[in-house]
């Protein structure tokens, strides 16, 4: 079981997304595998925007270090994704 930073919502971690820190910045974490600070969110639309909205304070914490327009970058990537039902990248 994980939390979402956002919602603060437990929920077992195949149905949270990650987004991990690692040396080439922060991304979505798709397999779960990645190595490095990560943090969860739930693949909601709504998650996302209070992460966004939140400067993305609580998604920072979990990735401790991360650089707040990586950090940004990888939530807008992964909202698109949310909303189209794509993959994020």
């Amino acid at each position: 079981m994980r939390m979402c930073v956002a919602c603060r919502r437990t929920r077992p971690k195949q149905e949270l997304v990650r987004i991990v820190r690692d040396p080439a910045g922060v991304r979505v974490d798709q397999s779960q595998r990645l190595p490095g600070r990560g943090a969860y969110l739930c693949p909601d639309p709504a998650c996302v925007a209070a992460a966004t909205r939140r400067g993305a304070r609580a998604v920072r914490h979990g990735l401790r270090g991360a650089d707040l327009h990586d950090v940004e970058d990888a939530l807008a990537a992964l909202d698109a994704a949310v909303r189209t039902g794509g993959d994020p990248e």
